[in-house]
């Protein structure tokens, strides 16, 4: 599958993976940063932004597309930056493609199973009837009913678009019932580690990487270290600067 992505700066390659219902928009502000010192790619992963739409949706298909996009790319070797879900297929990626890893940088995930716990967010958007909603504002409302964290909801909203060939209707840019029919995916446990040079940046607000999972990380991915940043689990967002400072030192370490 070939990937939406967008290209910024020069120098060695830097591969950005977005979460779960974001878009490679979500990191233009740091891919622009970072693309003072590195060729940054950012990519909208399958199901998602302007990539194209599949009913095949797990790891080992968003690993494959990223190997493509390798490929296509002639990029021998980069280091990989992923958060969450995009974090994840990175994990998956380094497990198949060791050799094509630099560094990795995985945010606020960790290789074990998670449940699936986006119920809410998942009745939220099947809540919207995108064929008679009038406007973004009809749309925030029917989502407030089950979110009430206005960063959640702002961050969902920026999915909502009109359709190119009907600018009356309404669209999710993510596939909203292959993610809704695959979401266990979304959870499921990486078993590959690697041996390329690894950091993981955990949220200290946030439960998604535990005391439990250090050992797990340590045994997968022995070249490693976890470093925490006093945010939530969207990190890089959170704490931008922090984050930036935190993950350049490591790349050029």
């Amino acid at each position: 599958m070939r990937l939406n992505y967008k290209k910024l700066g020069e120098g060695e390659p830097l591969v950005i993976l977005h979460g779960l219902f974001g878009m490679l928009d979500n990191w233009f502000s740091l891919g622009k940063k970072f693309a003072e010192n590195y060729s940054v790619y950012l990519i909208d992963l399958r199901n998602h932004g302007q990539s194209p739409h599949n009913a095949d949706w797990n790891y080992k298909v968003m690993s494959d597309d990223l190997l493509e996009f390798f490929n296509e790319q002639n990029i021998e070797k980069a280091n990989i930056i992923g958060h969450s879900m995009g974090g994840k297929t990175a994990m998956y990626f380094a497990g198949e493609n060791s050799e094509r890893v630099k560094r990795l940088v995985v945010v606020d995930i960790a290789p074990r199973f998670y449940p699936i716990h986006h119920d809410t967010i998942l009745t939220a958007l099947l809540s919207v009837d995108l064929e008679n909603l009038k406007s973004r504002n009809e749309a925030d409302a029917l989502l407030s009913k089950y979110i009430s964290d206005l960063g959640t909801k702002q961050f969902l909203l920026k999915n909502l678009a009109r359709k190119e060939n009907d600018n009356t209707t309404f669209e999710w840019k993510f596939n909203l019932p292959v993610i809704a029919k695959n979401i266990h995916e979304v959870g499921v446990e990486t078993t590959r580690g690697s041996t390329a040079s690894a950091l993981f940046i955990r949220g200290e607000n946030s439960d998604y990487i535990n005391q439990t999972d250090e050992k797990e990380i340590e045994k997968l991915y022995p070249n490693s270290g976890i470093v925490s940043v006093n945010s939530g689990h969207w990190v890089h967002a959170e704490k931008p600067e922090e984050f930036y400072n935190t993950v350049i030192k490591f790349l050029k370490n």
